[in-house]
C-alpha cells in the first residue's frame, strides 16, 4: 500500500473533484493523476466488477486498506508505458536522414515504467487503450514503436481537448501508423518522386550555377503535396491556397501547379517581359501562379500560390487574408471549402517573430480560416547557421503548441510516411477546423543556393550528404524488393520527363519575350491597370441625398427594446442632430456614412486594427454594447435595402501580420473596401515589411492590384514622440509612378468621397490616409449632407476664405491637420494678405490643379511649405523633389531624430514657432 501512501491525507471529496476534473480537461491535472485515473477508466471498462476495479474504485474512494495486486500494479505500469511513448515517443524516432539524432533521458526502456524483461510474455488487458486485444507486453511495444517511433513522431499529448486526443490516438492506431498503398498507388507516388528530383537535376545541369534554391533533400514534400491535393478535392475542398518562401518553389510550380516550363526557363534566361508598362517583375522565386486543376477522381480544384519577397515568413500573413476572402465571399457557411497551406523553412519558422502573429490569427473571429497545414521543409541548415545556433526551443515547430496543435515529424527520405503523414494532416484539419503542421526533417544537397559552398560552414554534414542517396533511389530498391517494379521502369520515367523538359527548353528558346501570368486573374476580371494619369481623373462619387438621409436615420437610432450607457445615447442623439437639425456632421458621422453608402451599392466593407471598433479616440463607434448583455448592435447592418456585407473587427496585438492579412483579403477580394487603422500612424512601422514589399510594390514586381486602404491617425498635439507622426516622410519616399495613394484630408465629406472614389475606379491601388486625432472633434472639421451628397473628391483644397486674391502677398501650402492650426493664428493676427491651400491628396500629385491655383493668386510673391513635422521628416524633402512650380520657403520646426519631444509645454513651444514662421519671413529655424 505503500505506492498509495499519499492517498490517506486526503479526503473523499477531493478525489471526486480531481476526477470529475480529469474527466472535463484531462491535460488540466497532474501526469501521475492522470494516469491513475486512465488505469480507473480502464478498469470500469475492462474489468467490470472484478478484482481491479474493486479495488481501484476502493482507493479512489479513500479506502486506503485494500491490498493492490501485483498483477493489477504492472497494470498500471503498462498504462504509464504506453502514456510515455505517447508523450516521448517523438524524441526517439527514426526521422533524421543524415544526423544521429540527440539523446534524451529518460529514454523508453520498460525499466523506467516498472517492468522488467520477465514480463515480456505476460498478456496485459491494458492493450486495450491502444485498440488491441489483450496482448503480450513485447506485442504491446511492438505496436508503439511502430506507432510512435519510426519515421513519423507525434506531438499532441498537450491537446486538451479530450475528443480530440482520443481521435489522433485512435487515427494513430490504425495500421500501426504505417501507410498502406496499394501498388498503383506506389507507382504514382513514385512517378512525382521522379518529377521531383528530375526536374532539379535538369535545371541543375543546363542552368550551371543559377540560383534556384533546389528542394533536392527533402523531395517528397511534391508527392506530398500531390496526394493533399488529390484527397483535399475528394473531400470537398474547392481552393487552395499556398504560401512558401524560394526552396522548392519553382518544383512546386511546375510538377503541382502544372507552371509551363517554358516560362519557368525564360525566366531562367532573363527575358524580358511582355508587359513594361506597369510591371518590372521579380525573381523567378518570388512569383506566384494560380491555376486549375483536375484530379484523377475528376474533381476541379482552382489552386493559388502567392507571390512573396525574400522576407521569408511574410506571405503566411497573406494567404490567410487570400483565404478567408475567397470563404467569405464564396463559402460563408463552409470554411473547409478553402484549404491554406503554408509552406516553411525550418530557420523561418523557428526565428521570424511573424509566425507567432499569425498563429495567434487561428482561431479569433477575425482572421480564423478554418485551419491551416503548415509544411516545413527542414534542412537543418538556415543559409549557413546550424539548427543550434537557430533556436532554443527543441524543434523548429515547436510554435504549434501555441495554438495546441499536433506535429508530425517525418524523414523525408521515407517518401510513403511523408505522404501518410499529409493525410493524417488533411483529415485533422478538415475534422477540427484546426492548424497541423508536419515537420518534413531531411537535408540539403547544396549550399543555400547553388552557387553557394556548404563544406566552409558545415564540412562533416556535407561529407554525409555527398555519400547519402536520394529519395527516388531509396524508394526505387523499395519497390524493387516488393515486386512492384523492375529495374527498367525509373530510368523510362526519368527519360520521359526529361525529354518533355527538352521540348519545352527549345520551344522556350524560340521566344523572345517572357509572359507572366497576374496571380487570381479571375477575381480581377473587369479591372485595369493604370497610370497616374488615370488615377489623377475625376470620378464619380455622389450619392443619392434621400438615401442618405435613410442610411443617416439608421445611424442615428438605437434599438428601443434595448438599454445602453448613456454616452453612447447621447453620442447617436448628437448625431441625429448634427444631420437632421445643424447639418454640420462630424467626422466620424462622414466616415459611417461613407461605408453605408458602399453597402446599399453592394460593396463589401471589411475593418480591422487595435480597437477599431470603438476607435482608439472614441469616435467611430461601429459597435455598441447593450449595457446589461454586452450584446454587440452595428448599425450599419440595419441600413434598409443594404446589399453588401459589413465586418468590423479588433484586432489582436500585432501590425506586421494584422496588414499581411489584410493585403491577402484585399488582393483577393477587389469590390470588398479593406480597411486597416493603426492604433496610432506611429504603430504601422512594425509593418514596414509589408509596406516596403507588398503595398508600395507589390504592382510593379508581381503585376497584382491591390485596394487595401490604411488609416494611420497622425497630428501633433504635443502627446510625445511615439503618438504624433505615421511617419509620411517614408510611404512619400517610397511613391513612383502608379503604385499608391497618398491622402492627408482635412473635412469629413473629402473623407468620405475618397472611401467612396476607392471603389467607384475600374482599378485598385493602396490608399494611405493619414487621419485625424484632434480633428474628429474640431468645430471646423464639418460638412453639410450636401457636401456628401453633390461632392467629389477634391485632391487639392483653396483657400474658401479669400475673398480678394490680388490681395494675397503669401501663398501657403500645407496637408493636414496644420491647416486648421495657420488659419487660427492667421484669425489672431488679422493678416487677410496669407491665403492657405491644402493638398489633401500628396501622391499623386495635382501639379496641373496646384498650378491653376497659383496663376489665380497674381500678386503672391512670397510661397510656403508649411508642416508641423520637423524639417527631414514630414512631406517637405517630397516637396522638393516634386514640386517646382514656385520656390518654396519651409516654415516647420528645425530637423530632429524623433519625431516630437515628450515634453508638452516644449512640444508646444515648437509648433509656435512653425506656425509663426508661417506669417514673418524672417524667421528661422
Amino acid at each position: 500500500m505503500d505506492r498509495f501512501s499519499f492517498l490517506n491525507a486526503a479526503h473523499t471529496a477531493f478525489f471526486a473533484d480531481l476526477y470529475e476534473q480529469y474527466t472535463t480537461n484531462p491535460d488540466s491535472v497532474e501526469p501521475s493523476w492522470r494516469s491513475f485515473f486512465q488505469g480507473f477508466d480502464f478498469a470500469q471498462a475492462n474489468y467490470g466488477t472484478d478484482e481491479v476495479a474493486y479495488q481501484v474504485a476502493n482507493i479512489a474512494s479513500g479506502n486506503t486498506t485494500v491490498q493492490v495486486s501485483e498483477k493489477t500494479q504492472k497494470e498500471f505500469n503498462v498504462l504509464k508505458l504506453i502514456e510515455g511513448y505517447r508523450t516521448r515517443g517523438h524524441l526517439f524516432t527514426k526521422t533524421n536522414p543524415v544526423r544521429d539524432r540527440r539523446t534524451y533521458a529518460p529514454d523508453l526502456a520498460i525499466e523506467n515504467f516498472g517492468l522488467s524483461q520477465a514480463d515480456l510474455n505476460t498478456v496485459f488487458d491494458a492493450a486495450k487503450m491502444v485498440n488491441m486485444q489483450p496482448s503480450t507486453l513485447a506485442d504491446i511495444i511492438k505496436h508503439l514503436e511502430s506507432v510512435y517511433c519510426q519515421s513519423i513522431g507525434v506531438e499532441y499529448m498537450y491537446i486538451r481537448e479530450p475528443k480530440v486526443l482520443e481521435w489522433i490516438k485512435n487515427r494513430l492506431d490504425v495500421n500501426d501508423n504505417q501507410p498502406k498503398f496499394s501498388a498503383d498507388e506506389k507507382k504514382h507516388i513514385l512517378g512525382k518522386l521522379n518529377e521531383a528530383i528530375s526536374f532539379e537535376t535538369f535545371l541543375h545541369t543546363k542552368y550551371v550555377g543559377q540560383k534556384r534554391f533546389s528542394l533536392e533533400g527533402c523531395e517528397s514534400a511534391i508527392p506530398a503535396l500531390d496526394a493533399l491535393v488529390e484527397a483535399a478535392a475528394d473531400r470537398g475542398v474547392e481552393q487552395f491556397v499556398m504560401g512558401m518562401a524560394h526552396r522548392g518553389r519553382l518544383n512546386v510550380l511546375a510538377n503541382i501547379f502544372g507552371k509551363n516550363t517554358q516560362n519557368i526557363f525564360s525566366e531562367f534566361d532573363g527575358k524580358d517581359y511582355d508587359d513594361d508598362h506597369h510591371f518590372d517583375g521579380d525573381v523567378k522565386y518570388h512569383l506566384g501562379l494560380t491555376s486549375d486543376r483536375v484530379t484523377d477522381s475528376g474533381k476541379k480544384i482552382n489552386l493559388n500560390l502567392a507571390p512573396n519577397p525574400s522576407h521569408l515568413e511574410t506571405v503566411g500573413a497573406v494567404i490567410e487574408g487570400i483565404a478567408r476572402a475567397k470563404q467569405d465571399r464564396l463559402y460563408p457557411n463552409d470554411f473547409s471549402k478553402v484549404l491554406p497551406i503554408a509552406v516553411h523553412g525550418d530557420a523561418a519558422v523557428a526565428g521570424q517573430g511573424i509566425v507567432y502573429e499569425i498563429i495567434q490569427m487561428a482561431n479569433l473571429d477575425a482572421y480564423k480560416t478554418g485551419g491551416t497545414i503548415h509544411l516545413v521543409i527542414n534542412n537543418q541548415v538556415g543559409f549557413t547557421t546550424n539548427y543550434l545556433d537557430a533556436r532554443t526551443s527543441t524543434y523548429c515547430t515547436d510554435i504549434a503548441k501555441v495554438t495546441l496543435s499536433p506535429v508530425l515529424h517525418v524523414n523525408a527520405d521515407d517518401v510513403e510516411a511523408v505522404v501518410h503523414a499529409m493525410i493524417f494532416a488533411l483529415d485533422y484539419r478538415m475534422e477540427f477546423g484546426g492548424d497541423v503542421f508536419i515537420d518534413l526533417l531531411g537535408y540539403r544537397k547544396y549550399g543555400h543556393n547553388e552557387g553557394d559552398e556548404p563544406r566552409f560552414t558545415q564540412p562533416k554534414l556535407y561529407k554525409l550528404i555527398s555519400k547519402h542517396k536520394n529519395s527516388r533511389e531509396l524508394y526505387a530498391e523499395k519497390l524493387k524488393q516488393e515486386g512492384i517494379i523492375d529495374a527498367a521502369y525509373v530510368k523510362e520515367l526519368e527519360e520521359k520527363y526529361k525529354a518533355k523538359l527538352d521540348e519545352n527548353l527549345e520551344e522556350s528558346r524560340k521566344k523572345d519575350l517572357t509572359v507572366i501570368t497576374p496571380f487570381m486573374q479571375n477575381e480581377w476580371e473587369g479591372f485595369e491597370q493604370v497610370s497616374d494619369d488615370k488615377m489623377l481623373q475625376k470620378y464619380d462619387t455622389t450619392f443619392d441625398a434621400k438615401q442618405l438621409e435613410s442610411i443617416a436615420k439608421t445611424l442615428t437610432e438605437l434599438p428601443s427594446d434595448k438599454k445602453f450607457i448613456s454616452k453612447i445615447t447621447k453620442l447617436i442623439n448628437d448625431r441625429k442632430n448634427m444631420f437632421f437639425e445643424s447639418d454640420k456632421m462630424d467626422w466620424a458621422m462622414g466616415e459611417l456614412l461613407a461605408y453605408g453608402s458602399l453597402l446599399t451599392e453592394g460593396y463589401d466593407v471589411r475593418m480591422s486594427g487595435q480597437d477599431v471598433e470603438r476607435g482608439t479616440f472614441s469616435h467611430r463607434h461601429a459597435v455598441v454594447k447593450v449595457e446589461d448583455s454586452e450584446e454587440e448592435v452595428v448599425l450599419l447592418n440595419h441600413i434598409e435595402n443594404k446589399k453588401g456585407n459589413f465586418y468590423i473587427y479588433n484586432s489582436h496585438l500585432s501590425e506586421y501580420g494584422v496588414v499581411g492579412f489584410e493585403y491577402g483579403y484585399a488582393l483577393a477580394s477587389p469590390n470588398t473596401l479593406t480597411i486597416w487603422e493603426a492604433q496610432f500612424g506611429d504603430f504601422s512601422n512594425g509593418a514596414q515589411i509589408m509596406i516596403d514589399q507588398y503595398i508600395s510594390a507589390g504592382e510593379d514586381k508581381w503585376n497584382n492590384q491591390n485596394g487595401l486602404v490604411m488609416l494611420l491617425p497622425h497630428g501633433y498635439e504635443n502627446q510625445g514622440a511615439e503618438h504624433s507622426s505615421a511617419r509620411m516622410e517614408r510611404f512619400l519616399q517610397l511613391c513612383a509612378k502608379h503604385n499608391m495613394y497618398i491622402a492627408d484630408v482635412t473635412t469629413p465629406a473629402n473623407f468620405f468621397h475618397l472611401m467612396r472614389r476607392q471603389m467607384k475606379t475600374n482599378f485598385r491601388k493602396p490608399l494611405i490616409v493619414f487621419s485625424p486625432k484632434s480633428l474628429l472633434r474640431h468645430p471646423l472639421a464639418v460638412s453639410s449632407a450636401s457636401d456628401f451628397a453633390n461632392g467629389q473628391f477634391q485632391e487639392i483644397l483653396d483657400d474658401p476664405n479669400t475673398t480678394d486674391k490680388k490681395a494675397i502677398k503669401t501663398l501657403v501650402f500645407c496637408t493636414g491637420k496644420v491647416y486648421y492650426d495657420i488659419i487660427a493664428k492667421r484669425e489672431e493676427l488679422g493678416r487677410n494678405d496669407v491665403a492657405v491651400v491644402r493638398l489633401e491628396q500628396l501622391f499623386p500629385l495635382a501639379t496641373d490643379q496646384i498650378k491653376a491655383i497659383i496663376d489665380s493668386y497674381p500678386n503672391a510673391d512670397d510661397y510656403v511649405w508649411a508642416q508641423e513635422e520637423p524639417k527631414n521628416m514630414g512631406a517637405y524633402s517630397y516637396m522638393l523633389m516634386n514640386f517646382d512650380l514656385v520656390k518654396l520657403r519651409l516654415a516647420s520646426p528645425k530637423a530632429y531624430s524623433a519625431p516630437a519631444a515628450g515634453s508638452y509645454e516644449r512640444s508646444k513651444k515648437r509648433q509656435a514657432n512653425a506656425i509663426a514662421m508661417v506669417f514673418d519671413k524672417n524667421l528661422f529655424q
